[in-house]
């Protein structure tokens, strides 16, 4: 299997250890920074364990943070060999509202370097007032026409599904998949190709059922790929080995 996107240095050193042994067999995994300190912690695991690579990155939420400074230091960072990634990045109006123009300041600055660099972008898209941040996101999307990008936790907003099947967009599914409530999104699952399909946990966020309520780890990421090969009505193994093949297509692990 193969977890596309998790937060290991998000847990605990002893959390961080169980989580890489239960997944030792695993493909490979994404850790995602988020910030220049996380950033660094992300790639500290990728040099550590070979199955481990980082995605590097300004939350949304972080995007006060970019100054000229921060830009270099990214993309020295995103030259890593262990980098496979830009982001996360995107638009998130449910924590931070108020910073609007500074994320998009953000999204722009990590875009051109995604571009620059061959790297695809990792975007995360949240709102508080329903559909706001999609609908901005799907526009954004449009106009800058990103070469390989991945809609992380994807949630199943319509105009986020319409705009990442015209632009090929990657689709990240996680722990929400298999919520019982989650019918539409169940239903968007179906419309995208195969080869468009990508596993992840959002670890230590997102749990899957049966384990809502607990931390996550990427382990936990074969409840969601059941539900996925359920909802396409093929086996899991089947699955498996197609979203190992995306992700390889996407991040050239």
């Amino acid at each position: 299997m193969t977890d596309t996107h998790c937060h290991l240095d998000y847990m605990e050193p002893e959390e961080t250890q169980a989580a890489l042994e239960a997944s030792r067999d695993f493909k490979a995994i994404l850790t995602i920074g988020t910030n220049p300190v996380r950033n660094r912690k992300a790639l500290a695991l990728a040099e550590a364990h070979p199955h481990i690579w980082a995605a590097v990155g300004l939350h949304p939420t972080e995007a006060g943070l970019l100054s000229p400074e921060l830009e270099a230091d990214l993309h020295h960072l995103a030259l890593h060999p262990r980098v496979r990634a830009i982001g996360e990045t995107g638009l998130d109006f449910y924590w931070t509202p108020e910073t609007r123009q500074a994320q998009y300041k953000a999204l722009d600055f990590q875009h051109q370097l995604a571009q620059t660099l061959g790297l695809p972008l990792i975007f995360h898209v949240r709102s508080k007032v329903e559909g706001q941040a999609e609908t901005e996101m799907a526009e954004w999307l449009y106009q800058n026409k990103p070469a390989k990008f991945v809609l992380h936790a994807f949630g199943g907003h319509p105009a986020l599904l319409e705009a990442g099947l015209v632009l090929g967009a990657y689709f990240g599914f996680a722990g929400p998949l298999t919520y019982k409530k989650n019918t539409a999104l169940r239903e968007a699952a179906q419309e995208i190709p195969l080869n468009r399909l990508l596993i992840e946990t959002d670890a230590p966020f997102l749990p899957p059922e049966p384990h809502r309520g607990q931390r996550n780890h990427p382990a936990l990421a074969r409840f969601t790929l059941a539900r996925l090969a359920e909802i396409r009505g093929m086996e899991t193994p089947a699955m498996e080995t197609i979203t190992d093949q995306n992700a390889q297509a996407c991040f050239g692990f």
